[in-house]
């Protein structure tokens, strides 16, 4: 009974690390995707704020933020336990650590940001030097630490894949490149932010294809085991 138990866990945790990360994306992407249409020439320029839609557009990406957080942090939870003993713990440490990073400083900008909106409305639709100021630093936690943030959880996570074959070696280096990109090419342009959950993506695809297939075996080979004679 414990042995079957176990098995079923086992199948079940890579299955709800994929949906998790799935989830992940799709959120964050679509977030970052509302904001950036929403806000074209970035957190300072604040003539967005006199069009309802364009306002509408960022609560709702604001709104999505939480439960991306929290698909991010399941994702965290069971790829660890999906690796099991195999972790190293330095890596294992920098790739808990800065994912915890990411989702606190995640947070924090949507809560600046919706404070300086709630600010707003409490004006009466009139933006004040105080908004415009947290809107740059809300702007500046996402872009200039979070995403760094990011590339380093995207190393960390890679450099485990590699190690223990959790991942294969061309997602790997993918990995490297984008974290490579988000630490020196952030700058360049905000759409770069996309290749974070992008990668993510492609993980979590492929733990559902390698759970799937190993599922299938285990079937296959359950099958063909001869019966017990009585």
């Amino acid at each position: 009974m414990e042995e079957s138990v176990a098995s079923s866990r086992a199948l079940r945790t890579p299955r709800a690390a994929a949906v998790a990360g799935v989830l992940f994306a799709l959120l964050l992407t679509t977030a970052l995707v509302l904001v950036r249409t929403a806000v074209p020439g970035g957190p300072g320029d604040g003539s967005w704020l006199a069009d309802p839609g364009r306002r509408r557009q960022v609560i709702l990406a604001l709104n999505l933020v939480p439960f991306s957080g929290i698909a991010f942090l399941w994702f965290i939870g069971v790829v660890r336990d999906r690796i099991g003993e195999r972790e190293d713990r330095f890596f294992a440490t920098v790739f808990l650590g800065s994912g915890l990073l990411f989702i606190a400083m995640l947070f924090v900008a949507s809560a600046v940001a919706a404070g300086s909106l709630a600010d707003l409305a409490a004006r009466g639709g009139a933006a004040g030097d105080g908004s415009g100021f947290n809107r740059r630093i809300g702007g500046l936690i996402l872009h200039t630490y979070a995403m760094r943030m990011a590339a380093v959880f995207t190393i960390s996570t890679a450099t485990i894949g590699l190690r223990t074959g959790f991942l294969p070696r061309w997602l790997v280096f993918a990995g490297y490149a984008i974290a490579l990109i988000l630490l020196l090419v952030i700058d360049v342009t905000p759409w770069v932010e996309l290749l974070f959950p992008l990668w993510i993506l492609l993980v979590s695809l492929d733990t559902l294809v390698t759970s799937l297939r190993r599922r299938a075996t285990e079937r296959v080979a359950s099958a063909n085991q001869p019966l017990p004679r009585k």
